[in-house]
This record gives structure tokens, sequence and C-alpha cells, in this order.
């Protein structure tokens, strides 16, 4: 099989600009992605961090409407016994005028 010189050449010529251009571009793009990979990385844990605190700061919520529905049902006795506290000082205030 004759093949020509010229087959040869640009052969290498491919060749040699494929490992000057296209090999060190592909690492330089590589080298890129990684950085952004590893800072995603970063903001990532960043935003773990926040999240986790927040939610503890908010878990208490729970705890207040529960409060909020036991302050309500202590607000209604407390104006049950306000009334019955206050039949009690009639009853005694009539009692006490009538002893003396």
């Amino acid at each position: 099989m004759n093949v020509p010189e010229i087959v040869y050449i640009l052969w290498w010529i491919t060749l040699v600009v494929a490992v000057v251009v296209i090999l060190p571009l592909a690492v330089y793009l590589l080298h890129r992605t990684l950085l952004a990979a590893r800072q995603i990385e970063r903001y990532a844990a960043t935003a773990l961090t926040a999240g986790v605190g927040i939610a503890g700061n908010t878990a208490n919520i729970a705890a207040l409407d529960a409060t909020i529905a036991v302050a309500t049902g202590i607000l209604g006795s407390a104006h049950a016994i306000e009334e019955h506290t206050g039949a009690i000082e009639e009853v005694l205030g009539a009692r006490a005028a009538a002893i003396r």
C-alpha cells in the first residue's frame, strides 16, 4: 500500500495541534469545572448550616401554638373564677351586714 507523504504530514500536524492546543484547553476547562464544583460544595455547606440554624430557631413555633391554646383556656377559667369570686363577695357581704 502506497500512502502519499502528504497524509503523514497532515497526520503529524493534526497530532501536534491536538497536543499543543486541544489538550491544554481541555485541561484548563476541566480545572475550571473542578473549581466551580468545589465552590458549589462550599456554598451548599454554608446553606446547610444556615438551614439547620433556621430549623432550630423555628422549632419552638409549635410550642408557641400550644401555649396560646392553653392560655386561651386559662383566660376562660380566670374569667369564671372572677365571676364566682364576685358572687362569693356579695354573699359574704350580705351575711356580714346581717350579723351587725
